[in-house]
């Protein structure tokens, strides 16, 4: 049995992913408007489209909003790259574009903590529908703690401390694994939490792991 009675995960970077947004996009114009882009310009218009969603996922708070916040990331899309479409069109290539996989390593990290005896948890930066994402994703976790519904952002320790109190597990039985040293690090030890950051990267930095198979160690 692990020492930490709870193990908190960062969704985006750490469980999950995009996949290939500019090659998907570059497909979905060519497809739709026999268009042929640029990869810089696929790029550009996937960087754009991020930044805006990054900025609005906290007021996604229901299926409302979430989809008033999609148009307007479907709008940055088109917008970029300078065509010209119906939102319905641009609601359509955005959903060609935003694709989340899970990381290989993802469902065996946390079956990995759940056979330690630990409770598992994400805390994630995004909107309402992040459960319901990760569910799609064939990940399965006792609590899902999102920005836009917590009302609260990390690194605000406030976050972590909400996924705690649904665990009911202390923050010092307590481990977070993040890809983000400001926002998962800084975040998860103010509120007393052990860390963990995980970097994909070719050559993982000193004091991180490549990889969330080495969770299996760390908690044996």
């Amino acid at each position: 049995m692990s020492r930490y009675r709870a193990v908190l995960f960062d969704a985006y970077g750490t469980l999950i992913r995009l996949d290939r947004p500019a090659g998907r996009l570059a497909d979905a114009v060519r497809r739709r408007w026999d268009r042929e882009l640029q990869p810089a310009d696929a790029a550009a218009a996937v960087r754009a489209e991020i930044a805006h969603y990054a900025d609005g996922c906290r007021m996604a708070v229901d299926a409302a909003s979430l989809h008033a916040l999609r148009v307007e990331c479907a709008r940055i899309l088109i917008g970029t790259l300078g065509i010209d479409a119906a939102d319905d069109e641009a609601l359509e290539l955005l959903h060609d574009t935003i694709v989340l996989q899970p990381y290989p390593d993802a469902a065996e990290a946390l079956r990995t903590a759940r056979s330690a005896g630990a409770r598992t948890a994400v805390v994630s930066n995004g909107d309402w529908s992040l459960a319901g994402a990760l569910a799609d994703a064939g990940l399965h976790v006792e609590a899902v703690v999102d920005s836009a519904t917590a009302g609260v952002a990390k690194p605000d320790p406030e976050i972590f401390r909400r996924a705690l109190d649904l665990l009911d597990v202390a923050a010092s039985d307590s481990l977070h694994v993040g890809d983000s040293e400001e926002a998962d690090g800084a975040g998860a030890r103010a509120a007393g939490i052990d860390v963990l950051i995980i970097d994909r990267g070719s050559s993982p930095r000193p004091g991180t792991i490549g990889s969330l198979a080495a969770l299996a160690e760390l908690l044996a």
